[in-house]
């Protein structure tokens, strides 16, 4: 590092801390400093800090000088004061028995995948000192000066909320400067992994809770913010560390963004090694998981909002833990406990840097926070029976949105111009069109596209008796197909090769076929049988379930495999890459293929004909109605979903209502393009074909030719 950096001796480490601007509300720095006032008294005085030119050589061999000499009792992090004895030796090993292991989502793809854990619990001296640092205070008119560079622990002691430290970089710009930085101090030796080690008692309550608290260099979730603390706390009935040791923990607590998650110390879902538990920060925001899994979470007791990947693959952090003191000496080495103010850049909102683990509520009151905390916290389930996953498509659109907000703080502009194009777009549809009268006596005329919308869903509340039952069937043929995969893959989702099972390579690729064709086929088979109702309904008979899968059962061949064979066509022009606009073409000219069959009663080589023919002229106007049908399905299911996530219904339920939201809305784009398939029979005849399609034709007529003489005629 530069000679100019100036830093304690590497014993000078200490924090303690909550997560991204929570873990818990923070107190006032006016009732801050009265509760550091009250227990100074009862707490010895710290170590002085050193401040010495960095790294001289000599620092190190003084240290090694003064380690030896001292006793054990005042050797690195024995406790919170300078004194010796007894209780300084308990506490110390108290926070060692129980420190816990860390595993971080391992880096496979450093250092810049924002995926993965950039970042490790580490020390504060990768801040403070650090010449990349700037100290600002923000004063009146909301105007940020800076103060000074490189701050010190002592620098930044009893400094209010209104300061800053700004690490090198913009948060809201290009983050990767930031894990950079962090893997070059990695490299240097200056971010060794720790945790500050609280031993936190509550005035009026017996026990104590040792918190651990992590100090992370950045923050790389959905609210992106320079530093970042998170932590956990383990509590004892016991307020005495050597009794406590011997009686062992009660509850453990991990903190999780501004609220936290608790168990018992014997609970199952507590991992163990020995006596260290074993936990699983979230990759970026660093809350603290009691296991590997993705973590939905809706705001609800501080949870935050978005999703919290701690997946698979792991690396292992073990962290040595330093006992801080709960009131510090600002003149100390811990005295940057005292300071009230931000680990991070000055931003908006959720963008801002975090306050230290002193403004905390559970910094004094750990048995109190600990009784508002969650015993649970809801896992992202897997898969869906149905269409698309309402708690899957909640991560990435909460991810969304939140990177828009944060890309709108720099440009503000943008906050109000995206939903007032958004809105433009929507109206402008709506103005250009019609949507009265909607005529439903007959089904074959011309209706414009707002016609067309409210027409489908006209007839389909008028004869839902027929289509509701229909498009539920969507859900067993789903599950059905699911089930010959689990059985020909042996129930590993095609994922695994068993000799001892027989499990092959077949058996796996047979495994993804089946669960790749699975929606494709559940929405041929269901809007055939929608197909054949309306049709029914066109020949004034009357519909039902049963009348109509019968109608596609006497056309199974035809219909089902028409439409597959359109599919798989489509699939290989995609795949080529070059052939995406072929396909997108094809698309929109073969999506009457299963309508053509079903009421013109045709081969499958001229329904792709008629299909297209149909098409010819109006490809345009064909895409933008089954688009927007399309969406329609897609995004009704989730958007009902999101709502149903904010509150207590379990993540399961609420999947599974998508997808029923989803298979109810089959038979509506089903109704949707019959009508369309109508609208376009009766536009009569397509425009004109131009001028080199008509040459082509006159090419390929035979002229006349008179017979060879000498030849009959």
């Amino acid at each position: 590092m530069p000679a100019q950096r100036t830093r304690a001796a590497s014993a000078r480490s200490g924090t303690a801390a909550t997560s991204s601007e929570a873990n818990s509300a923070p107190i006032s720095s006016r009732s801050a400093a009265a509760a550091r006032s009250r227990v100074k008294a009862s707490t010895a005085a710290s170590y002085d800090t050193l401040y010495v030119p960095w790294p001289p050589r000599r620092l190190a061999l003084a240290l090694a000088t003064l380690a030896l000499a001292l006793p054990p009792a005042t050797a690195l992090g024995a406790g919170p004061g300078g004194g010796g004895g007894g209780a300084q030796s308990a506490a110390q090993r108290l926070v060692e028995t129980y420190s816990p292991r860390l595993m971080i989502r391992a880096q496979e793809d450093p250092p810049c995948d924002t995926n993965e854990e950039q970042y490790e619990a580490t020390v504060v001296e990768t801040v403070l000192g650090n010449p990349t640092v700037k100290l600002t205070r923000e004063g009146p008119g909301k105007k940020e000066t800076a103060v000074e560079s490189a701050p010190s622990g002592r620098d930044v002691a009893t400094l209010d909320e209104d300061h800053h430290l700004n690490l090198r970089g913009d948060p809201l710009g290009d983050t990767c400067v930031y894990a950079r930085d962090f893997a070059r101090l990695k490299r240097e030796g200056e971010a060794p992994a720790v945790a500050y080690a609280h031993i936190a008692r509550e005035r009026g309550r017996p026990g104590l809770a040792v918190q651990y608290w992590f100090f992370w260099y950045f923050n790389q979730f959905n609210d992106l913010h320079e530093g970042d603390w998170e932590g956990m706390q383990i509590s004892f009935e016991s307020s005495d560390p050597l009794r406590a040791l011997e009686e062992g923990p009660g509850e453990i607590v991990l903190f999780q963004h501004a609220g936290g998650e608790k168990a018992g110390w014997n609970d199952g879902k507590v991992e163990k090694e020995g006596t260290h538990p074993i936990v699983y920060p979230a990759a970026g925001s660093h809350a603290t998981f009691y296991d590997s899994a993705v973590y939905v979470e809706n705001g609800r007791q501080g949870s935050g909002v978005g999703c919290d990947n701690t997946t698979a693959p792991h690396t292992r952090l073990d962290v040595k833990p330093i006992l801080i003191p709960t009131a510090a000496d600002p003149d100390g080495r811990f005295g940057w406990l005292t300071y009230d103010g931000r680990w991070g850049q000055k931003e908006k909102g959720f963008n801002n840097g975090p306050t230290g683990p002193a403004t905390k509520t559970q910094w004094l009151e750990p048995f109190t926070w600990a009784e508002g905390v969650r015993s649970t916290s809801p896992r992202l389930p897997i898969g869906s029976i149905l269409g698309p996953t309402v708690t899957t498509a909640f991560c990435g659109t909460v991810a969304d949105i939140t990177s828009f907000l944060n890309t709108s703080q720099r440009a503000p502009w943008i906050l109000w111009a995206v939903p007032a194009a958004f809105l433009l777009l929507i109206g402008l549809i709506g103005w250009r069109t019609r949507w009265r009268p909607v005529e439903l006596g007959e089904l074959r005329r011309r209706r414009a596209f707002g016609q067309l919308l409210l027409a489908g869903g006209g007839l389909y509340w008028r004869h839902w008796r027929a289509f509701a039952p229909i498009g539920l069937t969507a859900i067993p043929i789903v599950g059905g197909v699911t089930a010959l995969s689990w059985l020909v893959t042996g129930g590993d989702n095609g994922r695994r090769l068993d000799e001892e099972t027989g499990v092959s390579g077949l058996h796996v690729a047979l495994g993804e076929i089946f669960t790749s064709i699975s929606l494709p086929l559940t929405a041929t088979v269901v809007a055939a049988a929608v197909i054949v109702a309306i049709r029914q309904i066109d020949a004034g008979e009357p519909a039902s379930f049963g009348s109509a899968y019968r109608g596609v059962w006497r056309r199974f061949r035809r219909v089902v495999g028409g439409e597959l064979l359109a599919i798989l066509a489509i699939t290989a022009m995609l795949i080529t890459v070059v052939g995406i606009p072929f396909a997108a073409w094809k698309y929109v000219a073969w999506l009457f293929i299963q309508q053509r069959i079903i009421f013109d009663d045709v081969p499958v080589r001229a329904a792709f004909r008629g299909s297209s023919d149909l098409v010819r002229g109006h490809w345009w106007y064909t895409l933008r109605v089954a688009a927007v049908l399309a969406i329609l399905a897609f995004v009704a299911g989730p958007i009902l979903g999101f709502a149903l996530i904010f509150t207590t219904l379990p993540l399961i339920l609420i999947n599974v209502v998508g997808s029923i939201v989803f298979a109810l809305l089959i038979p509506y784009v089903a109704i949707g393009e019959t009508l369309l398939y109508f609208d376009l029979q009766e536009r009569g005849e397509p425009v004109r074909a131009g001028r080199w399609r008509q040459r082509l034709k006159r090419l390929r007529r035979r002229p006349d030719v008179a017979p060879a003489p000498g030849r009959a005629a």
